[in-house]
C-alpha cells in the first residue's frame, strides 16, 4: 500500500478516536457552555464588555486574575537624575536621558567624553 493511503487511515481512526472523546466530554461541559452563552448575551445585551460585567459582580476581580495567574506587569527601574554642570559657565543640567537640549549641545561643542566627566557624583 502507498503511504497516501496509510496515511489516510491513520488520520481517520484518530479522528474516530477524537469524536468519541468529545463525545464523552460534551455531557459535561455542556451545562457550562450553555451559561457562558446567556452571560454572554446578557452583558452584550447591556453594552458591556464581558471584563466590566465581570467587574460589576467581582469588583477585585483583575487582581484576581494577576495574582492567580501570577502575570503582573513588571515595572521599569525608574531612572536616576544625573546632574551635570559645566564648569566654564557653572550652568547645571538635570536629567534621566541623553536627550536633553542643553546636554547635546555642550556634547556637540565639548565632546561626549569631556561632558560625561562634568557628571556630579
Amino acid at each position: 500500500m502507498s503511504n497516501k493511503i496509510n496515511e489516510y487511515r491513520s488520520t481517520e481512526a484518530a479522528i474516530l478516536e477524537l469524536q468519541k472523546k468529545l463525545a464523552d466530554l460534551k455531557p459535561h461541559v455542556e451545562p457550562e457552555l450553555e451559561l457562558q452563552k446567556e452571560l454572554q448575551a446578557f452583558v452584550a445585551s447591556k453594552g458591556l464588555s464581558l471584563r466590566k460585567g465581570a467587574l460589576l459582580i467581582y469588583p477585585d476581580f483583575d487582581t484576581n486574575i494577576t495574582a492567580v495567574a501570577g502575570t503582573q506587569t513588571k515595572t521599569r527601574r525608574a531612572r536616576e537624575i544625573k546632574v551635570y554642570q559645566n564648569p566654564h559657565t557653572g550652568e547645571l543640567v538635570e536629567t534621566k536621558g541623553g536627550n536633553q537640549k542643553t546636554l547635546k549641545e555642550w556634547k556637540a561643542k565639548h565632546g561626549s567624553d569631556t561632558v560625561e566627566s562634568w557628571l556630579r557624583k
